[in-house]
């Protein structure tokens, strides 16, 4: 994996799926690996779906009866799915940017598989429920501990959750550089302005 993605236009508009191929275009000269990640039912495999050029790859189960006691639905009470391995999509940024995607389990019990996700990652964009933040601080944890830049995407699209930057920052203790972008996991143009905050975020850090 390319690890020097300093070349790539930032500003170009993510293209329109599913207009290109299921394989890369012989021009990208970069390829970057992202997590998608945030606690349990806070957005991730739409995110992922609504970004993604190509099919994406999902690895969703059915929940049962024996998760009830394990997985915390306050605010997901009609979750049925949960991601239990991953989930992969691809974003063309530019002709020579190319991002993966790839969106990690929520759950504390499938935390074993972060080491092997994290590896070759660039940076996380990390999605946040504002009506649960509390919730996301074991994922910035593991951001931490795997040295990974990131970016906060707040999935807001509610009005009643709306919390003002400020207030997010604070609660989360975020450092006064990380990007905290408002987003609607379910809209491509809204979530891609999020993953572009963490990608210009990433280029700062590595000029």
């Amino acid at each position: 994996m390319d690890s020097h993605p300093s070349t790539a236009d930032t500003s170009a508009r993510p293209a329109d799926p599913p207009a290109r191929s299921i394989y890369v275009s012989d021009g990208v000269t970069t390829t970057v690996k992202i997590l998608i990640v945030g606690h349990f039912a806070v957005g991730k495999t739409t995110l992922v779906g609504s970004l993604s050029e190509i099919t994406p790859l999902r690895t969703e189960e059915k929940m049962t009866q024996a998760s009830v006691a394990v997985d915390d639905l306050k605010g997901a009470q009609d979750k049925t799915t949960t991601t239990v391995a991953l989930d992969f999509g691809r974003l063309t940024l530019s002709d020579e940017l190319v991002l993966y995607l790839f969106g990690t389990p929520g759950q504390q019990r499938f935390m074993q598989l972060w080491e092997d996700m994290a590896r070759g990652a660039m940076g996380a964009l990390l999605l946040v429920d504002p009506s649960r933040l509390a919730d996301s601080f074991p994922v910035i944890d593991l951001i931490e501990k795997y040295g990974l830049e990131y970016a906060i995407a707040v999935n807001s699209f509610s009005p009643a959750s709306v919390f003002e930057e400020a207030e997010i920052r604070e609660a989360l203790d975020l450092l006064p550089d990380t990007p905290v972008v408002y987003c609607d996991a379910r809209d491509r143009s809204s979530s891609a302005k999020a993953l572009i905050a963490l990608v210009r975020h990433l280029l700062a850090h590595a000029a």
